[in-house]
């Protein structure tokens, strides 16, 4: 259940196990403060053709959510029964509300646009101006310099000005009807509907109990979320490895700023089998990557986590 100390921790909505951030200042608590990077996966709405630059909602690795909880930074929201089915009164009000915010905003828009094109308008009819008045000054130089010349007023040969256009072609064009941009709120949070109160769990045992989350349940898992622990309490933020052959990259630093230095496997307990040929293609792989790979053992025992670094080296 929900208290009041809960509403200051970082909310993560979780839906079919898997626990997201929609708020952009809790993502950069997470990154700047807790060192926890997590993916974003949210499309751009004007880059939508693409996969290389990506928003929110950013999604956590389990084992981030877990050392979430364990820490109690964060509080974990079953968002999909959250969502209440809204009443019929409730639909009404917010699509009458929606619908008068865009029409506040076209026509703001629409007002914004007739200043700009008064100011245009306003711009010709000086140009205009402007440009007959310099075409009768070279007249009148003209008419002065015959006169000097000896040239009678019937001598004098007509200027020929050539007429300014008017930016306001008497041409009716063809008709566009204006298109304007509205924004619409998509944050479901802050509907009628949303009620995450008794939805909300500060606890592993809790989201558990009520089936909103799971993990960990193997002896593999919760010596994957001993050893991130542990790598984090170190002071390294983690990301996920399986592009390196690993369970987790381990970074010196944000990985914005730095490359990581070790590829982490881990091993589930000191009697769990190793072969040689994994040690030499992780320490090729590695190597091959310019990083060290990292077993990281994990004793249940005695609650300690030992660590292995391999490097291919060459010799003769």
């Amino acid at each position: 259940m929900a208290s009041d100390s809960d509403d200051c921790k970082i909310q993560l909505r979780v839906s079919n196990y898997k626990a997201y951030v929609w708020d952009v200042e809790d993502i950069a608590t997470l990154r700047a403060k807790h060192h926890v990077c997590g993916v974003l996966t949210g499309t751009l709405p004007h880059l939508s053709q693409q996969n290389v630059f990506l928003g929110v909602p950013l999604v956590l690795l389990p084992e981030e959510v877990v050392l979430l909880l364990e820490k109690q930074l964060a509080v974990l929201i079953d968002d999909s029964n959250a969502h209440r089915p809204p009443s019929a009164e409730a639909l009404y009000r917010w699509n009458a509300e929606r619908e008068a915010s865009a029409s506040q905003q076209i026509a703001a828009a629409e007002a914004e646009r007739a200043s700009e094109k008064a100011a245009k308008l306003s711009t010709s009819d000086e140009a205009i101006r402007k440009r007959k008045e310099r075409e009768a000054k070279r007249a009148a130089v003209a008419r002065a310099k015959a006169i000097a010349e000896g040239l009678t007023v019937d001598e004098i040969p007509e200027i020929a000005v050539v007429p300014a256009t008017d930016a306001r072609s008497s041409t009716p064009s063809k008709l566009v009807a204006p298109t304007f941009n509205v924004t619409i709120p998509a944050s479901s949070s802050e509907l009628e509907w949303y009620a995450p109160e008794g939805r909300t769990h500060p606890t592993l045992d809790s989201a558990r109990a009520a089936g909103v989350w799971t993990y960990p349940t193997t002896p593999f898992e919760r010596a994957k979320c001993r050893v991130f622990r542990d790598l984090w309490e170190k002071g390294n933020f983690m990301g996920g490895g399986i592009k390196f052959g690993g369970d987790f990259l381990v970074y010196p630093g944000d990985p914005l700023r730095y490359h990581s230095h070790f590829v982490a496997t881990v091993i589930e307990s000191p009697t769990a089998p190793l072969m040689p040929m994994e040690v030499v293609a992780h320490g090729r792989l590695g190597t091959a990557t310019k990083k060290s790979h990292l077993f990281c053992e994990w004793d249940e025992k005695t609650q300690e986590v030992t660590y292995f670094s391999v490097e291919w080296a060459g010799f003769g």
